[in-house]
């Protein structure tokens, strides 16, 4: 796996960037040599906030976590990345080997801020490729990355379509009307 670590607002120490190196070597065996993994450390109000993006084969697992210590937050994202990997291995072994989403996300969603009520400002354009995938593989997806919502390409009528998170917990599929 190919590691990148990055500090935003901080400097990082060698030692540090060892850590983060050698907690996500316990990664290795998911993944292979071609995975990228983004360890991002940003520093606000005396708070740490650790992101790690690993992307392979396609796949996007994204965790993050913020404590007072990069250390302690850094074991917090690894624990959760673990977290989130077992509890969608199942599905991700079906999905992997599917092929179904090879060359998947190069970069995911955007987001729109409200500027003074009368107008919107965009902050910031993100551009992904949409590949054709099933409902459920968009929800994984989803979850993977751990947004409230998911656009994607329908693998069976190749509309671009929305799955979201309800407050419910149950999820929910925004599809174009052809009228």
């Amino acid at each position: 796996m190919k590691i990148t670590v990055t500090g935003r607002k901080v400097n990082l120490r060698e030692n540090f960037k060892e850590l983060a190196t050698k907690k996500l070597s316990r990664f290795d065996r998911i993944f292979d040599e071609d995975a990228q993994a983004n360890v991002v450390v940003t520093l606000e109000r005396n708070r740490q906030t650790v992101e790690i993006t690993i992307k392979s084969r396609g796949m996007i697992y994204r965790a993050e976590a913020t404590d007072f210590e990069m250390n302690d937050a850094l074991d917090q994202v690894i624990s959760a990345l673990g977290r989130q990997i077992r509890k969608n291995k199942t599905r991700l072994d079906k999905e992997i080997h599917s092929a179904a989403l090879d060359q998947y996300v190069q970069d995911y969603l955007h987001t729109a801020e409200e500027d003074d009520g009368s107008e919107y400002k965009i902050v910031r354009t993100k551009h992904f490729f949409v590949k054709p995938l099933s409902t459920e593989e968009a929800i994984l997806q989803m979850n993977l990355l751990g947004h409230q919502f998911f656009m994607f390409r329908d693998g069976q009528s190749g509309e671009i379509n929305v799955v979201y998170k309800r407050k419910d917990g149950n999820y929910g599929l925004l599809e174009p009307d052809a009228e």
